[in-house]
């Protein structure tokens, strides 16, 4: 299964010159249903956003969450180019408009990339003219607009799902983007280089309210629980497409759980690659902390544990130094009392109420030697609990980041 899998998208990708690579970097995702998708969108909470994120928000509350589609750029991200900025996403959308025969407020834009350069508008109308032309609903199809999303990122990024609501089968299935710049923190509502897009589509029939409900939980579970270098973005966006044309209805309690049970699967896939291709990464780092005092706490201590650079630089080299986790568990301004807590690295106990406990080290040392590493922290106050994905900080982060711009 792929992004086009659910009825009634379709997609068209092309290279228009934005990137110096010959990778496409202008897509066209588009609901071809007889009338528009049903849609929501969660943006980033950054104060300083991106040109098509103002517009993005404008129109999703101007077509009452009735789009028609999504036009995406990658290579320049639209960020902080003033009033310029805004005409040209306006204009991205009202090109596209034109190619799909639909308003311009039913065009959602999106960009990626550099921030601070003015879009290369001549070569974004003729790629989204092209790509216009090449829209279809095949698997290559799916693949070439996933290539259009990306920047520093290695590989694609696609996850899909198919549950039954009733006796009809529907299907919810994504794709996204993200390397660096990477600690989404994205809302449904206003806010006080690399970025995290998502795109989503379903062919269920789910009420606009109940969408936007259910996308921002998945959201703050999922990509709101990512982290490369905590780098929240001036463009983060996810956004979901439901074109209704599977004839299943979500309306009921037991519906809308079973959807969200099956959009949430597929946003943790996404979220959990993104991490996976962190820039420079070696390996997944998943931190589990049970056991704190609240929500906001157990979310903020697996948050400074992931993002804490000494802790990240001790994954990339296999060291079990349990003294970093520890102390960021403690720097973060939540409850916490080490002298309750409990810590395990791979499944060895390595930390119990306040003391150091005998391990093997060079034992612990060769299963950090994974692709996966998993920190489990038992806070012991409580019952909330928070998962964290991040990755390594290895030499490769700086050097991609060092001659990012130049």
């Amino acid at each position: 299964m792929h992004l086009l899998s659910p009825k009634g998208f379709v997609a068209g990708a092309v290279h228009a010159g934005i990137k110096s690579t010959k990778k496409n970097d202008v897509g066209l995702l588009i609901c071809d249903a007889p009338i528009p998708a049903t849609t929501a969108a969660v943006f980033t909470t950054n104060k300083v956003f991106a040109a098509p994120v103002k517009i993005g928000r404008e129109h999703i509350a101007a077509s009452n969450g009735r789009l028609r589609g999504v036009v995406v750029n990658s290579g320049n991200a639209n960020a902080c180019t003033g009033a310029q900025g805004d005409r040209d996403a306006r204009r991205m959308c009202s090109l596209t408009a034109m190619q799909v025969g639909c308003d311009p407020i039913q065009v959602l834009p999106c960009s990626t990339g550099i921030i601070g350069h003015l879009m290369p508008m001549q070569k974004i109308e003729r790629g989204i003219v092209g790509a216009a032309s090449k829209l279809g609903s095949s698997e290559s199809h799916a693949l070439q607009f996933a290539d259009a999303i990306l920047t520093t990122d290695t590989k694609r990024k696609a996850a899909s799902t198919r549950i039954k609501i009733g006796k009809t089968q529907i299907t919810v299935a994504g794709v996204c983007k993200g390397s660096g710049m990477i600690g989404p923190r994205m809302s449904l509502g206003m806010p006080p280089h690399a970025t995290m897009l998502a795109f989503l589509t379903t062919d269920a029939d789910i009420p606009a309210a109940t969408l936007r409900r259910v996308l921002a939980s998945s959201a703050d579970r999922s990509f709101n629980a990512v982290t490369v270098d905590d780098h929240t973005s001036t463009n983060d966006t996810a956004v979901i497409l439901a074109s209704g044309m599977s004839g299943a209805t979500v309306r009921s309690a037991h519906e809308v759980a079973r959807f969200a049970s099956a959009l949430n699967e597929v946003c943790k896939s996404l979220a959990y690659q993104i991490a996976a291709d962190g820039e420079g990464a070696t390996k997944v780092v998943r931190i589990e902390v049970r056991g704190a005092r609240t929500q906001s706490d157990a979310n903020s201590i697996a948050r400074a544990i992931a993002n804490s650079p000494l802790v990240k630089c001790a994954m990339n080299g296999n060291d079990p130094n349990w003294g970093r986790i520890v102390s960021a568990a403690g720097l973060c301004g939540a409850d916490f009392d080490p002298n309750r807590a409990t810590l395990w690295l791979q499944g060895t106990k390595v930390f119990h109420r306040g003391r150091p406990v005998l391990f093997n080290a060079a034992k612990v040392s060769r299963s950090l030697d994974a692709k996966e590493v998993v920190v489990d922290l038992a806070c012991n106050l409580a019952k909330s609990h928070a998962t964290v994905w991040t990755c390594d900080l290895s030499k490769d982060y700086v050097t991609i980041n060092a001659d990012y711009h130049t």
